[in-house]
């Protein structure tokens, strides 16, 4: 399912100043809503206590609680409402509500903690209290909700109130999202039915008007970005194949601006990509070499690349993976899938930059054809490689790719993949692995990171670690033994990377969750648009 996000104005509605207090919720009562979405604070809720009895002052629950027939304080008094961050208070239309002057079925009140306090004007804390109000949105009979973006604000300017609604469109399609129901030539049975919540209103003033307006279309299309790179990811490998990640590539250039070019074996032969090429052997299904452009920009900008690891299924090849949780290794092309799914996104945004996405996808499978270890190939860049392990394969689809993006004269690029297991036992699924060696592209990064609320985690490029990747037999081994591997990993790419501003993203901890809760987790999808959205 999914849920339709739109925007609604009330050009004087300020809940920051006492005069416009009372007016401002009067209008927003008035709407017919199944369910009006407000934030308070700590000091809402302390003078809504200290107040009962005395009309003189205001308050966002005081002015609420005389509007709505003295229910918040009710609440207060029940225990059902309190000043702690994320708490939440749902409140239902009665015999106390005035029936001309309220037509909303519900009130539900977040509570923002001490915006006093430093910790509680984060994001991060922000996040919990948006997820809070989503989860009680959900599960019962809210078809649409009035979400009041001002009353939720952590400061005042129209980049935290586009940033907040960013993030909350984030979370409620994450919530929404069900691979069975998107996905209805897989049938199964689901265990949980889709939500009966379908619409949100994120309504606003005058002063954030443009912001809310953009944030909205920004959001909904990192949404979609982020199911497609979800549906790609729990797709079977038997139904995933390259050949449909170029085909779904494809098909989307049909629906946007996108322009697409899929390269089959005999053209990736041509172009001397025999680390490429050394990977796909093992299989009968074909490799692709997927480009998408993105040409929102000026003529001639140089543009923004980003290179996803497109492995559809990983047995290892002839370094064979152990049987058990094999199965996960369908996710080992949620690099690909999170570039395919970012293009997608900046094509429904409109982005007003060049974006370029290129893919080199294969399965790595054990054959009579496939590459054996001790194999010494030819990389596109001319560069020898000694393969002592046919399970560090995405590297060597990966540098090809990196050198093909040459031509393209980049402002940077940004490689995307699910690496190595070591960066799982470095970061376990909480941050990505971030490799680079230039400053600028680190900061950035890690801002949208921060602004996304997915994280990446600087690792080490030092020049030492090269020594454990010396071949005596080729210019690199592909892989630098089990210490700090996947450090090596990244230090054998930035081999294919000295022409431009580069950063690898190892996605391997955080790209899906095993167990009950299995799946693609969309990532690093908002933290790509976030990125590709502050660029100047």
């Amino acid at each position: 399912m999914t849920i339709q996000f739109s925007t609604k104005i009330f050009p004087q509605a300020d809940l920051q100043s006492a005069k416009q207090l009372s007016s401002s919720l009067k209008s927003l009562l008035t709407q017919n809503t199944d369910c009006l979405v407000l934030g308070y604070s700590q000091a809402d809720f302390d003078g809504l206590i200290s107040n009962k009895g005395n009309k003189s002052k205001s308050g966002l629950l005081t002015e609420l609680d005389l509007l709505l027939g003295g229910s918040v304080s009710h609440a207060a008094v029940l225990g059902d409402l309190d000043g702690k961050q994320a708490s939440v208070c749902l409140l239902r239309a009665d015999k106390s509500w005035p029936a001309n002057a309220v037509k909303a079925k519900r009130v539900l009140l977040l509570g923002m903690g001490d915006l006093k306090m430093a910790a509680d004007r984060s994001l991060t804390t922000f996040s919990k209290v948006a997820r809070a109000g989503l989860k009680a949105l959900s599960g019962g009979s809210i078809e649409n909700a009035l979400w009041f973006a001002p009353s939720f604000t952590l400061s005042k300017t129209s980049e935290m109130i586009a940033q907040e609604v960013r993030l909350t469109i984030q979370y409620a399609g994450d919530h929404a999202y069900r691979f069975g129901v998107r996905q209805p030539t897989m049938k199964f049975k689901v265990k949980d039915k889709p939500d009966s919540f379908k619409h949100l209103i994120f309504a606003g003033n005058a002063a954030c008007t443009a912001a809310l307006k953009e944030a909205i279309e920004q959001g909904s299309a990192m949404v979609e970005g982020m199911h497609l790179a979800k549906d790609l990811g729990n797709l079977p490998p038997n139904i995933c194949t390259p050949t449909y990640l170029g085909k779904t590539a494809q098909g989307l250039a049909k629906k946007t601006n996108l322009k697409v070019e899929v390269l089959g074996l005999k053209q990736i032969e041509a172009l001397g990509m025999g680390s490429f090429l050394s990977v796909a052997k093992g299989s009968e299904t074909p490799p692709q070499f997927i480009v998408m452009r993105h040409q929102g920009g000026k003529a001639g900008e140089a543009p923004v690349v980003l290179v996803g690891k497109g492995i559809t299924f990983d047995t290892g090849g002839i370094s064979l993976k152990p049987g058990e949780a094999m199965d996960e290794m369908k996710y080992d092309m949620c690099g690909a899938a999170s570039v395919i799914g970012t293009l997608y996104a900046a094509a429904l945004m409109k982005l007003k930059k060049n974006v370029i996405g290129v893919v080199p996808t294969c399965e790595n499978m054990p054959s009579g054809r496939a590459t054996r270890p001790g194999d010494i190939v030819k990389s596109m860049s001319g560069q020898t490689i000694e393969i002592l392990n046919t399970d560090a394969e995405g590297r060597l689809i990966l540098c090809d790719a990196l050198t093909y993006v040459e031509r393209f004269k980049p402002k940077a690029v940004i490689d995307i993949a699910t690496l190595t297991g070591a960066c799982v036992i470095a970061l376990g699924h909480v941050h990505s692995g971030l490799f680079s060696d230039d400053d600028d592209l680190v900061n950035a990064l890690t801002k949208a990171g921060h602004d996304s609320l997915d994280t990446v985690w600087r690792l080490p490029l030092d020049a030492a670690y090269h020594e454990q990747l010396k071949s005596n037999f080729a210019d690199v081994a592909n892989i630098g033994g089990r210490p700090a591997g996947s450090v090596t990993a990244a230090c054998f790419l930035s081999r294919f990377t000295e022409k431009y501003k580069w950063a690898h993203l190892d996605i391997a901890g955080t790209a899906w969750k095993s167990g009950a809760a299995k799946g693609s987790t969309g990532r690093p999808v908002p933290l790509l648009v976030n990125y590709l959205l502050e660029q100047k």
